[in-house]
Parts: structure tokens; sequence; C-alpha cells
């Protein structure tokens, strides 16, 4: 099974690293090669998450994200976007903002002989308002998990106080506008206020309409699915000892290969969860994409190590969870990587006032997704497979 997962990005890395060097020399390989290992350090959170939404859908649209979703991540957001960045922002052609990324001011520096802005130096002045709009979508996200109710809860000390205040409603909605409103005013320079505040809002309003349109087409596919509706009903019909051994033998099924294909989005439920997946997998590659200009500003090197390296490796990273049932054996996981989403989240509005290191934005990921397994771990070898009860730390 791993073969056949990573099979395909390893032979992608081993071209993409050809080409790098073909392209620019040992120079190039090395950077794209440092590029695809920052990528896929920074995004197994991302891996994580998208492994939680992709078990929810169909086969088909399973692989319409592992086709026209790579696509979109390798040349939308890795390619495109930081060309479309300098082309609104600069008032360029497609074309010369491509001219501009591929001949950058000699020595290494921030403008022209004739006084206008680099590639490099145009990206980096949008860091405001894609660190808004990036970092509302997930904090937007993170709130959504953790004031919902649970049956499993991680780190229960804060996650179940957390859970009877969520009870309020739209609470996520409050909490996200109020630390938006104290980034603009505190974090974010004087002249990039307004911006902020309307990157931001831009940002809830997208995962509100996404995250709702997907919500509202799963409920009615559920109330529209007759074998489900055959299925409870069998369910009403067991006895007491069937039942109990039907929910033993479902939730192994379940621990084993994930959920049941009845749980799983087609339709227009599978398109909304596709497009909320792309917009999510977006907001967590604007670190990454920011962070590469700290290394190169060559939109080629850049493709190739953070798209074609780094996403692949992401994307098969993710389809392994799920036909691993990972999520299902090590059930902090999700809580881990939700948790990691909150500090990015908070990260990215930081930094919209000071630069933050990208190993600090690795890390913090990786010591809470971790510290999740390792307790996932704990959990499996101190609970019976049958036992009714979960232990909560």
């Amino acid at each position: 099974m791993v073969v056949r997962i990573f099979g395909l990005s390893i032979i992608i890395t081993i071209v993409s690293l050809i080409v790098a060097f073909l392209y620019g020399g040992t120079t190039a390989l090395f950077l794209t090669l440092i590029l695809g290992i920052l990528e896929v350090s920074l995004s197994f959170d991302n891996a994580v998450i998208n492994a939680t939404v992709l078990r929810r859908m169909s086969e088909f649209w399973q692989k319409i994200f592992l086709t026209v979703g790579i696509l979109i991540a390798v040349f939308g957001m890795r390619l495109v976007f930081p060309l479309a960045i300098v082309w609104l922002a600069s008032g360029l052609s497609p074309f010369q903002a491509l001219d501009l990324a591929l001949n950058p001011p000699a020595n290494g520096a921030e403008t022209f002989p004739d006084g206008s802005p680099s590639y490099e130096s145009i990206i980096t002045d949008a860091h405001p308002q894609i660190a808004a709009f990036g970092g509302m979508f997930l904090l937007m996200l993170f709130l959504g998990f953790i004031f919902e109710e649970k049956e499993i809860t991680w780190l229960s000390w804060i996650e179940r106080p957390l859970e009877k205040i969520g009870k309020l409603d739209q609470l996520e909605v409050v909490v996200a506008s109020i630390l938006l409103v104290i980034t603009a005013e505190f974090i974010a320079p004087d002249e990039e206020r307004s911006t902020v505040l309307f990157a931001g809002l831009l940002g809830m309003i997208t995962y509100i309409v996404v995250n709702g349109l997907g919500e509202l087409f799963n409920t009615e596919q559920d109330e529209d699915d007759p074998d489900e509706s055959e299925d409870e009903r069998a369910q009403a019909e067991r006895t007491p000892a069937v039942n109990e051994a039907a929910s033993v033998a479902d939730a192994e099924l379940r621990r084993r290969s994930g959920p049941s294909d009845l749980a799983k989005a087609t339709g227009k439920a599978g398109f909304f969860l596709f497009l909320y997946l792309e917009v999510l997998d977006a907001s967590f590659s604007f670190d990454g994409v920011i962070g590469a200009f700290a290394i190169t500003a060559d939109p080629i090197i850049i493709a190739l190590g953070l798209g074609f390296i780094g996403a692949m490796f992401v994307r098969s990273l993710t389809v392994y969870l799920v036909r691993k049932g990972t999520l299902s054996e090590y059930v902090y996981l999700e809580h881990g990587a939700h948790w990691a989403i909150g500090a990015l989240a908070l990260i990215l509005f930081y930094s919209i006032g000071t630069h933050v290191p990208e190993i600090v934005t690795g890390l913090v990921g990786v010591v809470l997704i971790a510290a999740s397994f390792l307790s996932s771990i704990i959990r499996r070898r101190n609970e019976p497979e049958d036992a009714k009860d979960h232990i909560e730390i």
C-alpha cells in the first residue's frame, strides 16, 4: 500500500529535481529540495485535516480531489497565485508579472535601479491581507471544531468547558470578529488596518458560505438516502444482544477502514466538500508560499519545490491516512491537527505586524500533532477495543 500511494510522489520528486537541475544547476536543485521539505513539514496538519474531510467524500470526489485538486494546488496556489498578487498589486499584465518574477534585480535588491519594486517585495507587501484572509478562514475552522460537542475529547480540561460555552449561538463568529478587530487595531500597521479588516471579513464570509453549503447539501442527501433509512429500521428491529454485537462489529469495521459508504458525500454535497477542501488547502498554503520567498523568489523553483514535491507528498499522506483508517485508530490526531490550525491562525495574525520564522510555524504544528499521536497510542494501550468509556487527559 505504501509503495502504491507514495510511488507517484516519489517519481514526481525525482523528475522535479532533474528539471530543477537542468533549469538552474545545483543551486536550483538544492533550493527545490529545501522548499519541498519545508512544505511537507509545514503541511502535516494540513494532511490530517484533509483526511478528515476526504473520508466523508465518495470515491468519485476523492479522485477529483487527487487529480483536479492537485492541479489547483500545484499550478493555482504555487504558480498562478503569486503572479496574480503581483498582477493586481502592481497593475502589470500577467506576462509582465511573469517577466518580473523571472528577472529579479541584481544582487538581491528589493527595487530596480529605476526605483520600481521587485517581484519579491510586492509579494511581501501583500502579506497582511493574505495572512488576514487565511488566518480568519483557519480560525473559523478551529473554533467550529472546538465549540461543538464531541464524544471524545483530547485536552478535556479545556475542551469540555469550551463545548459548554459553545452552545451560545454564533459564538465562533463573535470570537473571530473580536480577534480580527484586535489584530487590526494593535498588530497591523496603521496603513494596513482597513485592508486587514476587509480581508479578514472576506475570509470569514468564505468559510461560512462554503462550509454552510456543504452542510446543507450533506443534510439533504442524508434525508433522501433510502438505504440509510432501511438500515436504521433494520437496526431498530434487532434484539439488544444483536444490536450490541453489531455495534462492536461496526466499530471494528470503522476502525479498520474508516466511515461506511453511507456516510460519504456524493453529488452536490461532494462538490461543496471538494470546494471547501480546496479553500482550506489554499489557506494552509499561504504561509508556505510567503515563507518560500525567504529562500527564493523564482516562481519556477517555488512551483517545483512547493507544488510538485511538497503538495504531492501532502496529497499522498492524506490518502494514506484515509486508506489506513489512521484517524479512526489514533482518535486524538484530529484534535491535535485542529489545535495546530488554531495556533497557525494566531501566528498568521501576529505575522501581520511581526515576522515569524517559518521554523516556528512548522514546529508548533509538529509538536501538537506528535503529542496527540502519543496520547492516542497511550489510549489504545490502556483501553480494551470493546471498552465503552474512553480516557480523557
